[in-house]
């Protein structure tokens, strides 16, 4: 295995000293700086992306794992993860560019974005990235037009094997979509090709002489019901066998992403496995040929990362609830806290995933850290500090 990790990458603590223990020491060298002003930060536990790790060989062992680099891209990170052995799913040339820089080899890296510019499908070729994903006509004819193996493949014989020619090839996964009404961000809105279209774009694959190896799909960020992987691998299989018949070699299949990063979810990450392991069992059986993936992304960050922000002002305002008073008469009234960061910059995960934590009282002026790797903010929520007389620090 590569070495993709150094000492400079980590800081190591002792035994027993949690993030929280961390966090306190920060704040408080935050707090008593000199400086203008203290900004907020993050807190990774690496350890706990490695445990992660683990937790998913055990529960679908059939499975490779790709991280979705668009879910958190920092070095560390990227580098915990390259030294675990997986590869990598990326939506833009910035992405491909940045596993690459870390040694990354093409063969781990999937170009798993639908909609791809001309200029990175060329920059995609370029760097022997092959594994490209598609939903329609359009983007077909991009890659024909813009892959060099593409056209390739339309001047040569059909039967010309390109491997045996040591020629680079593209290979093109079809993104089904699937029911994900439930999921908190719905993905086949704009991503993914019904079923009863698949079988024209194999079809215009086939006449293009682009190869399609397999499907993908993504059951939506936040999906509370495992049933709906079940059901799109049964949609996948159903694929495969269009694809096979018309002489696709389809051997792919990627699970896509939306699997849950903390311990307080809706569905827990053991139970959609189970799921998942029986749905593969049924329509993909041990020793069928077929290379089974799966995209990751908060999974694996979720849990690690606590963000450390500043409080900096709070004001009494009325609570907008007619007809409730207090028992002196008076009208009911709570504390709004204002943030160093907002929902356009760490926090942008209440506009995009309606997500709102709940900080809990720590100690006296800190909050005890609310793990959410995409990061949330308060908007409309309450935080019980009410003791709290002046600026300070809290963690999320």
């Amino acid at each position: 295995m590569a070495g993709y990790l150094s000492e400079s990458d980590f800081v190591m603590v002792e035994e027993g000293f949690s993030t929280q223990d961390l966090l306190e020491e920060l704040t408080l060298g935050a707090s008593q700086a000199t400086t203008d002003k203290a900004t907020a930060f993050f807190v990774a536990d690496l350890g706990a992306i490695v445990r992660k790790h683990f937790c998913f060989l055990k529960c679908l062992p059939r499975v490779r794992p790709f991280y979705a680099v668009k879910c958190n891209s920092s070095p560390g990170v990227l580098k915990v993860l390259a030294q675990l052995g997986l590869g990598f799913s990326c939506a833009n040339k910035a992405e491909m560019e940045l596993v690459q820089h870390i040694g990354i080899p093409a063969s781990k890296i999937i170009y798993a974005n639908p909609c791809k510019q001309i200029a990175q499908i060329k920059y995609a070729a370029k760097h022997g990235i092959q594994l490209l994903s598609f939903d329609n006509e359009m983007e077909l004819a991009k890659v024909v037009k813009s892959h060099p193996s593409a056209n390739l493949k339309a001047l040569t014989d059909v039967e010309t094997d390109l491997e045996e020619l040591e020629l680079p090839q593209e290979r093109m996964v079809l993104c089904i979509a699937n029911d994900d009404s439930h999921s908190l961000s719905r993905l086949s809105l704009k991503f993914g090709v019904p079923l009863k279209s698949c079988r024209h774009l194999l079809e215009s694959a086939k006449k293009s002489h682009v190869e399609v190896v397999g499907v993908s799909f993504h059951v939506g960020s936040g999906c509370p019901d495992p049933q709906a992987y079940a059901q799109s691998i049964a949609d996948a299989r159903l694929v495969f066998e269009m694809g096979t018949e018309l002489g696709h070699r389809m051997h792919v299949l990627d699970l896509g992403g939306g699997f849950p990063g903390t311990e307080g979810a809706k569905v827990r990450f053991e139970e959609i496995a189970s799921v998942i392991n029986s749905a593969l069992d049924l329509y993909f059986p041990e020793g069928c040929g077929v290379d089974i993936l799966a995209e990751l992304g908060r999974y694996y960050v979720t849990s690690a990362f606590t963000v450390a922000v500043s409080i900096i002002a709070k004001k009494e305002v009325l609570l907008d609830q007619p007809g409730r008073e207090e028992e002196n008469g008076s009208a009911p009234k709570t504390i709004v806290y204002h943030l160093d960061e907002g929902v356009y910059g760490i926090f942008n995960s209440v506009l995009f995933d309606n997500i709102c934590p709940t900080p809990i009282l720590q100690k006296s002026h800190t909050l005890s850290p609310w793990p959410e790797c995409s990061g949330t903010i308060m908007s409309h929520c309450s935080l019980d500090l009410q003791g709290l007389s002046h600026p300070s620090h809290s963690s999320f």
